[in-house]
């Protein structure tokens, strides 16, 4: 293993191997002990998708406050599951039963059409014309304001779905979905995540789907894994401390380095980075 493969491994905690049983509970603990502590919070927000990181990160959420509720023999605590199509989204079907399987608080759906098309004229006004990579960065952005809006009007923390797989590539758009207050899937790679939803038991369409961000309107629906250049399984292998293609490797170990400042806080002066 190279100085790299260690050091990117130690900074996204990622274990050879998991009891996904032990994992699922580790994370509503997590997220029931950060509840508890902070007296003022009542709920957890998520966008869903229909995809594997959402659909597993609202359940692990909704189970959280099911057992806060059970716990504190009351319905302070609630999960709200957010949909947020830009338009009509080509997996709606997914989407929603992901929602079944998760059967959350309450579902809000906010299209953000609207909202995206009405910044894209606004920057067009003024002689800046978007790319469409850049709006669907703008899509991103638009729909985590969205769900800190929810959380705001519900005294709720945002949760993001990141984990190590997504991490280490920066395959999210920065203070987009990159943005939340916690991230309870981080130090767990893709596989790890299936292995979580197949012990509770999702649809398993919904976990061997192929993953896609579905944010570019000239590219609709590219698999992150031509995007990325490198498959899952071979970025799964390199976090578990494996052996992957040289080429491979150059792609991921390039992907980590160019994309450090998504994994950083706002640099300041006392910073390296900028030096």
């Amino acid at each position: 293993m190279s100085e790299l493969q260690h050091q990117i491994i130690e900074e996204m905690k990622v274990q050879p191997e998991i009891d996904p049983r032990e994992e699922v509970e580790r994370t509503i603990t997590f997220l029931k002990e950060y509840m508890k502590k902070h007296d003022f919070l009542k709920s957890f927000v998520l966008g869903i998708s229909g995809g594997q990181d959402s659909t597993l990160a609202g359940k692990l959420a909704q189970m959280a406050v099911d057992q806060l509720n059970e716990e504190t023999g009351s319905e302070k605590y609630s999960f709200y599951a957010v949909r947020l199509p830009y338009g009509e989204q080509f997996d709606e079907d997914d989407a929603q039963d992901a929602l079944d399987f998760i059967n959350p608080s309450k579902t809000y759906t906010i299209n953000i059409k609207e909202a995206v098309d009405a910044s894209e004229r606004a920057l067009d006004q003024v002689g800046i014309y978007l790319t469409d990579f850049a709006k669907g960065n703008e899509k991103a952005r638009e729909r985590m304001k969205v769900q800190y809006s929810v959380a705001a009007m519900h005294n709720g923390v945002v949760l993001g779905t990141d984990h190590a797989a997504e991490a280490i590539t920066g395959f999210y758009t920065k203070f987009g979905d990159g943005a939340a207050d916690l991230t309870p899937l981080f130090r767990l790679n893709k596989r790890q995540g299936k292995a979580m939803l197949k012990e509770l038991g999702c649809p398993e369409h919904l976990y061997t789907k192929v993953p896609t961000a579905d944010l570019e309107e000239d590219k609709p629906a590219v698999p992150d894994e031509v995007a990325l250049g490198i498959t899952y399984e071979m970025i799964d292998d390199y976090l578990e401390g494996k052996r992957i293609p040289e080429e491979a490797q150059r792609i991921l170990e390039g992907h980590y380095l160019r994309t450090r400042h998504k994994r950083s806080l706002p640099i300041t002066i006392f910073d390296d980075f900028w030096k």
